[in-house]
């Protein structure tokens, strides 16, 4: 099985941006963020989810598939 290509962080906040009087405070808040992919999905969920309609699973699954192709389109 093939690793699924996940776009990198979404909002990364690395401890290099918080500067050197960071604390062990700032140091919980340094965080990867969600992936470029979560994020993708997430933004296609919310447009498609206006139709109350719709079989949430099926749409949760479309939405991955959008994130998919939006992170090929940025190679190209």
């Amino acid at each position: 099985m093939s690793e699924i290509d996940d776009g990198g962080p979404a909002f990364p906040r690395p401890m290099s941006e918080l500067g050197p009087t960071a604390n062990d405070h700032d140091a919980a808040m340094a965080q990867e963020g969600m992936s470029l992919r979560d994020h993708f999905a997430g933004q296609a969920l919310l447009g498609m989810m206006a139709d109350y309609e719709a079989n949430a699973t099926f749409v949760a699954e479309q939405a991955y598939i959008i994130a998919d192709a939006m992170i090929a389109a940025r190679k190209k």
